[in-house]
């Protein structure tokens, strides 16, 4: 799918470089302003880190929905451009920041549990952190194609997760298996090609270094939109809605699956 719509890379692109922006221009100030080095937190802060978790959301997610509402024109036989996935996002665009205040403030809530209760706060919150991602992994395709605002849309998503936790963990482990391995595969080889070059030229060393950034950045993009379209095939899988096309078939997708009392489980 991603070699037929290539233009998905577009949107994590996009979206990195606005939250790089976004991060440099709130963290260099509250760098400076000291606000990062105190020991405890003061409500300032916490106000400061609240809009910076909401924006960087609102930028991930409205990417996130272009994506995946392209994935499944996709799979639905159509052929999404650019502009259907911007339309799909700005259609559902007070969903998106609904979402984004509530994962914020779920962020400030793990944020503040961790700073205040040490190791046992980091465990904690890995441990929430990690439920809250699975039981929210399909909420953006139920904003999407059954149109639920941001609470509905996270119950419904989790009501789904009885059906799809497994595919959603080992399909997200494998997808970062592979791009870790991939990342490794470009950055070692890049990091000795850039000591090299800084022994013959400064100039060849920033060269070589540029290239090496493109790549990863590249490597990032394609997870991402990859991720996206992993999104919306589990989606269809959970409400057996695959529709005829020719890269996920409703055989294909049972086949990964048997039947274990009752309930679908992963054939492996």
């Amino acid at each position: 799918m991603l070699r037929a719509d290539k233009e998905l890379l577009i949107f994590p692109i996009i979206s990195g470089t606005a939250l790089f922006l976004v991060s440099i221009g709130f963290m260099i100030p509250m760098f400076l302003a000291g606000a990062l080095e105190s020991e405890g937190m003061g409500p300032v802060t916490y106000l400061v880190l609240f809009f910076y978790y909401l924006i960087v959301y609102t930028i991930g997610l409205f990417s996130s929905t272009a994506i995946v509402g392209a994935a499944m024109m996709r799979l639905k036989g159509q052929d999404p451009t650019v502009q259907d996935g911007i339309n799909i996002a700005k259609s559902h665009f007070a969903d998106i920041l609904g979402y984004a205040a509530i994962s914020a403030i779920v962020g400030m809530i793990l944020r503040a549990i961790e700073e205040r209760s040490g190791l046992i706060g980091d465990i904690v919150v890995g441990i929430i952190g990690a439920v809250w991602s699975v039981a929210t992994f399909l909420v953006v395709p139920v904003m999407i194609v059954e149109g639920l605002g941001p609470i509905e849309a996270i119950k419904r998503s989790a009501s789904l997760l009885k059906q799809t936790w497994g595919e959603q963990i080992v399909g997200n482990i494998s997808i970062g298996i592979v791009f870790m391995l991939l990342f490794l595969a470009v950055l070692l080889p890049g990091i000795f090609l850039v000591v090299i070059a800084a022994s013959i030229s400064v100039v060849l060393a920033i060269l070589v270094g540029i290239v090496l950034a493109v790549a990863i950045a590249a490597l990032v993009a394609m997870q991402s939109a990859i991720g996206g379209i992993f999104t919306a095939a589990v989606y269809l899988y959970a409400t057996d809605t695959v529709p005829s096309n020719p890269y996920f078939s409703q055989d294909m997708l049972q086949s990964a699956f048997v039947p274990k009392t009752g309930k679908r489980t992963l054939g492996i």
